[in-house]
């Protein structure tokens, strides 16, 4: 694959933006737990039409809060990635596809653009700079070719 951006760029920037991203629902989630509580949360979801209210505010809550301190440390980022893009879709086809685009009248351009890159980073990774990239990293391997054959 062509990368016309080098690797450390590449990693400086996927750092960049999962923190950005990871902040966002880190504080959507603490929104819901903390500032709403759970109860007000569930009665919202409700009076928004989102189906098993109780179970979605617990879904969104924790996925949001712990999946953004995942997108934050750079830590399980397919699974994170995934489930806060299933979140923002959820939020995306049960509350907001009929309001339009624009945020100031409920509508979905910040479910669409945090879902959107929850799945981008669920996709590509978090990058050398995170947990996962820590975890990861190994050292440059030879290839090995076996007795008796003929390298190519």
């Amino acid at each position: 694959m062509y990368r016309w951006i080098p690797r450390p760029l590449t990693d400086v920037a996927l750092l960049i933006a999962r923190i950005a991203i990871g902040v966002v629902f880190v504080a959507h989630g603490w929104q819901k737990l903390s500032t709403n509580g759970l109860d007000a949360t569930s009665k919202a979801f409700q009076m928004m039409g989102v189906p098993a209210p109780g179970v979605s505010a617990l879904y969104a809550t924790f996925v949001e809060l712990i999946g953004g301190a995942a997108l934050i440390l750079g830590a399980l980022m397919p699974i994170a990635g995934l489930l806060l893009f299933l979140d923002m879709a959820g939020a995306l086809l049960t509350v907001h596809i009929d309001k339009g685009l624009f945020v100031d009248k409920g509508g979905y351009e910040l479910v669409l653009a945090l879902g959107g890159a929850a799945l981008a980073l669920a996709v590509a990774g978090g990058g050398r700079y995170g947990v996962d990239g820590l975890l990861t990293r190994r050292t440059p391997q030879t290839a090995s070719v076996p007795a008796g054959s003929a390298a190519a």
